[in-house]
């Protein structure tokens, strides 16, 4: 059932038709204003935990309450109730204005956008910035992946929204910043889970405090699952190291991590096939054996000097370097890759990256300034080799064939930023900045038997921003901020013209936005309360052009609107009970006609988007609520409930993934075992009334298979065992 017509969000039907109806400025209005009439109508028992800190998009670490823009946070308690701590899509479906979906599929990543930016991505993350521990997990190209986060050392997980994500750079519809938690004591932790469809997971974790200031820790898990569709499953293999010390007037962390992960593909399902139930896979998946191996390691550093003396007050520099190696095999027959112009049916790619960034920050009377300059590189050796090999009764699906495609592709971004807040009455405060950078990318292709298609191409862009905080009163703050963003075109939609030819798609621009924003936070005893009405305004949205011979070429459609309200509550309704909400209302929508491609091959655009369609992959609205009992002796209880709007497919808007709601319930608990160690159990069962639904859908594919269901019912149990050292 769509979200719009459940009787659970009247509030938000009414923000949607508000929006509808008024436009911009008053509906938006409407909605804020009906949100807070019902957060203030709301019993409010007694506090019963701390105000989150953060630091993404801010000089200097500070409360969520005190932060001017719309940011979230997912603390290490939260991270670890939410599941397995496999896929971060676990917690972060509980925040307002991100969607973050499990394809239930590991070899691609998670579909996440944030405000309908990077709903476009078929696979992977695009218009996002991706940050572990302040490391780029998002290319200079605006290409990024959450798989190599390491949630169970994590000690939060901040999503900032709108427009002081620009201060990211390229690509910065939003931010997801991972902090690992920091090296307390001395300890050793033993994690093990199982669940269903063959989930097993086990975990070694050991941390070292020392004296002079020394700290290490050290982890590894591996992780198998079976799935629940036929040619699903997957292992993910991953470690993390660390050292660092910690002086009188320096910090200094160095950091390891690896991940390995192979995983089978099981596709997306037609219409037809969805409606067959969950445990369906396109026949093609197994018939090609359609898989990706994914092999990544880095290395990053970072130093904090501490000044005593003078408006400098600390100075940052901070590198990273690694290698990521990727082979997929696709489901493309062996008839389409006769094209001459084909680039094969199994990707293969050796990607090197580095960066480095530098950064200082004064402080004076009322004023507090921070300026710096980054660059980032990625170098991928990017080769296509045929899936088959042989003719007619002899020939072998799903393998290495031949050479098809050979190209050097680099991306390179260089930057430099600023940001400056002035408190310039005692219940105010302004920030200002902005980033300015330059983003080069090229091909250089090695293999021209099927036409050269090197090329180079540079984007270069000034992003400004600004925000006005005022304390109405202790507890209640409202801001105001604006900005501009920029997205150029990744790598892999330059690779091709639109009219055949050789070289990069020279004529495709990056798109641009104007983003506005007024929220407030409120703080009581028994409340916390964020809500934001927002809308951005895209020019030159980038869309498919053409789809044929094994290549797609992309084109500038046009404006887009983006708008909506987000709210987030908890309430304590006493020293046990909690309920916490997030809802979010977005009208994400093409403002240009324009003519796009369906169906393979299709040289030609002649399917025409009319102006008011939804962008793909956008639902109108959806929501998360938490019931929470947490009892010194029962142990802590939660009844989850998740509802998400139908999702259109596909640009024309013919088809969509039906809404739908899905209950969840938890039950944790802790245990002394006698000594010094620790016994934490934790117990899920997801989708309790086992409702059939579409978890996320492919964007635009050309073959129509749109659609990727939602796991069935299935259960979890986690326990950790952790003692001191």
């Amino acid at each position: 059932m769509p979200i719009e017509s459940t009787p659970h969000l009247d509030l938000l039907a009414a923000c949607a038709r508000a929006l509808r109806m008024a436009g911009a400025g008053w509906g938006l209005a409407s909605c804020a204003l009906a949100t807070g009439q019902a957060q203030a109508q709301a019993p409010v028992p007694e506090a019963t935990r701390a105000e989150s800190v953060v630091i993404s998009g801010s000089l200097i670490e500070r409360t969520v309450l005190e932060a001017p823009y719309a940011i979230s946070v997912i603390d290490q308690a939260d991270i670890r109730s939410a599941g397995a701590m496999i896929n971060a899509s676990e917690a972060l479906q509980r925040l307002p204005g991100l969607v973050a979906n499990n394809r239930s599929n590991f070899a691609q990543d998670l579909q996440i956008s944030s405000r309908g930016f990077g709903a476009r991505s078929g696979f992977g993350v695009r218009g996002l910035r991706i940050v572990a521990d302040g490391i780029p997990a998002t290319g200079p190209d605006g290409q990024g992946q959450v798989s190599q986060f390491d949630l169970a050392s994590a000690q939060r997980i901040e999503v900032l929204r709108g427009p002081f994500s620009a201060l990211y750079g390229n690509s910065s519809g939003g931010v997801i910043a991972l902090v690992s938690a920091p090296i307390n004591n001395s300890s050793l932790r033993l994690d093990s889970d199982v669940g269903s469809f063959g989930l097993r997971q086990n975990r070694l974790a050991v941390q070292a405090k020392g004296a002079d200031g020394w700290e290490a820790s050290a982890s590894a898990s591996q992780a198998e699952l079976d799935g629940f569709r036929p040619q699903s499953g997957a292992i993910k293999q991953q470690a993390q190291a660390r050292v660092g010390w910690r002086g009188t007037h320096d910090d200094f962390i160095l950091q390891l991590g690896y991940l390995n992960q192979p995983a089978d593909d099981p596709l997306g399902l037609s219409r037809a096939q969805f409606e067959l139930g969950p445990r369906e896979t396109t026949p093609q998946a197994v018939q090609f054996d359609t898989r990706k191996t994914l092999d990544q390691a880095q290395l990053g550093m970072s130093w904090r000097h501490r000044f005593d003396q003078g408006a400098l007050r600390e100075t940052r520099l901070s590198a990273y370097s690694g290698q990521r190696s990727v082979a997929q095999w696709l489901a493309i027959t062996p008839a389409t890759q006769a094209n001459v112009r084909h680039g094969g049916g199994v990707i293969d790619f050796d990607r090197r990256f580095e960066g480095l960034e530098a950064r200082a920050r004064w402080e004076w009377d009322q004023v507090g300034l921070v300026a710096g300059a980054s660059t980032d590189r990625q170098r991928d050796d990017r080769r296509g080799y045929e899936n088959y090999t042989g003719t007619g009764a002899a020939q072998l699906l799903g393998v290495v064939g031949r050479l098809r495609r050979d190209e050097a592709n680099e991306a390179q971004s260089r930057d430099l930023f600023a940001q400056a807040e002035w408190a310039f009455a005692p219940r105010w405060m302004m920030l200002a900045g902005g980033r300015s950078g330059r983003v080069d990318l090229s091909a250089r292709d090695r293999y021209l038997s099927n036409g050269d298609d090197s090329g180079r191409l540079q984007f270069r862009y000034t992003n400004p921003v600004w925000g006005l905080r005022w304390q109405a009163s202790p507890g209640l703050n409202l801001h105001l901020s604006a900005g501009r963003g920029f997205e150029s075109p990744t790598l892999g939609e330059l690779a091709y013209r639109a009219d055949g030819t050789g070289g990069f798609n020279t004529g495709l621009k990056a798109q641009s936005s104007a983003q506005l924003e007024f929220g407030f936070k409120a703080r009581t005893a028994t409340l916390d309360g964020d809500v934001a009405v927002f809308e951005a305004r895209t020019e030159n949205e980038i869309g498919v052009a053409t789809n044929a011979g094994g290549r797609s070429a992309f084109q500038n459609v046009g404006r887009t609107l983006r708008r909506g309200l987000e709210a987030g509550s908890t309430w304590r309704l006493d020293r046990q009970w909690q309920v916490r909400l997030a809802a979010t209302v977005l009208q994400a929508t093409y403002e240009d006609r324009f003519l796009t491609c369906e169906g393979i091959p299709c040289t030609t655009p002649t399917a025409v988007v009319t102006p008011g369609n939804r962008i793909a992959g956008t639902p109108r609205a959806w929501a998360y609520v938490e019931w929470r009992r947490a009892d010194p002796v029962l142990g802590d209880a939660a009844l989850e409930w998740r509802a998400v709007g139908s999702v259109p497919v596909n640009d024309r808007n013919t088809d969509a993934a039906p809404g739908y709601g899905l209950m969840g319930l938890r039950w944790s608990k802790a245990w002394r075992l006698g000594g010094t160690w620790r016994l934490e159990s934790l117990w899920r069962v997801d989708n309790l009334l086992d409702r059939r639904h579409a978890a996320s859908v492919i964007v635009n594919d050309a073959n129509g298979r749109f659609f990727e269901p939602g796991a069935p019912r299935n259960a979890l149990l986690s326990l950790r065992l952790a003692t001191p050292l």
